[in-house]
């Protein structure tokens, strides 16, 4: 790919359009830089995929993000990072910085939660894979990590079903499981999850720090443009995203997630 050059686009992808929390999270801190996001819509959700077939997924959509000429790639997706990271960066050589959601979360509690006990709630892959886990324990900082997996929050979500009687119930059920209890703080291990935020902070009555990878994510990706010289000085392009498979109530939820009107193009991986 050569010289990766200040102008050139930020790549994003997830699952599904969950990832929009985190170009969301950029688009407010570096509101110059030009966004491509993909959301692989198609196979949907990574948490109950195998992992060879997430990596599948992912050097695909590394290609494409490639092909468009992207200085950076954000894996958006606890699954995919768990998953995909480590052969996503050696596929990609030194071509461009690959950046996962997991990596800057375990640094931020680090730094801030030395001898606590920290609740983490993600997909089935997520929590399986003990990522979170493995890197806090080599942290040395005695930090206790109560993980949980949550596998029908995501559904949910991209279903639509939050801030009503539904979505408190299966909220108030994962987290009243005795796994998450005397908590300290809260790691959402899911970019889908921050839609349910204050959901999840009434539940804990506003008493428990709520992390939210989204914004750590966008911090770690500021700093690292910004110490390489690849902040875009002048506002980009038109930003650019794209599903593998497309259906009006995505379009719809795209509001949401990304906190205004977003128009998708369909775009076949396989094709």
């Amino acid at each position: 790919m050569g010289l990766v050059h200040k102008e050139q686009p930020v790549g994003i992808f997830d699952s599904g359009i969950g990832g929009l929390t985190v170009a969301h999270a950029i688009r407010q801190m570096m509101p110059n830089e030009s966004l491509i996001y993909f959301g692989d819509t198609a196979h949907l959700p990574y948490g109950d995929k195998s992992e060879a077939a997430i990596q599948a997924y992912s050097i695909r959509i590394a290609d494409l993000l490639l092909s468009k000429g992207c200085k950076v790639i954000v894996m958006a997706c606890n699954s995919a990072s768990s998953a995909a990271y480590e052969l996503l960066k050696e596929y990609v050589h030194k071509d461009v910085r690959i950046i996962n959601v997991i990596d800057p979360m375990v640094d931020y509690v680090v730094e801030h939660y030395a001898n606590k006990r920290i609740g983490l709630i993600g997909t089935k892959r997520t929590i399986q894979s003990g990522v979170y886990k493995r890197k806090i324990e080599e942290s040395g900082r005695n930090i206790t990590l109560c993980s949980m997996a949550t596998p029908m929050l995501v559904p949910m979500i991209e279903e639509g079903y939050f801030n009503n009687r539904i979505s408190h119930d299966i909220i108030e059920a994962y987290l009243s499981d005795p796994m998450l209890a005397n908590i300290d703080a809260l790691i959402l291990g899911c970019t889908h999850y921050p839609l349910i935020r204050k959901e999840i902070a009434e539940f804990y009555q506003n008493r428990k720090d709520i992390l939210d990878s989204s914004e750590v994510v966008a911090a770690s990706l500021n700093t690292y443009l910004a110490d390489n010289d690849l902040l875009n000085p002048h506002k980009g392009v038109m930003d650019h995203f794209m599903v593998s498979d497309f259906t009006e109530s995505f379009e719809a939820s795209t509001k949401l997630f990304f906190h205004e009107a977003v128009r998708l193009e369909r775009h076949d991986l396989w094709a």
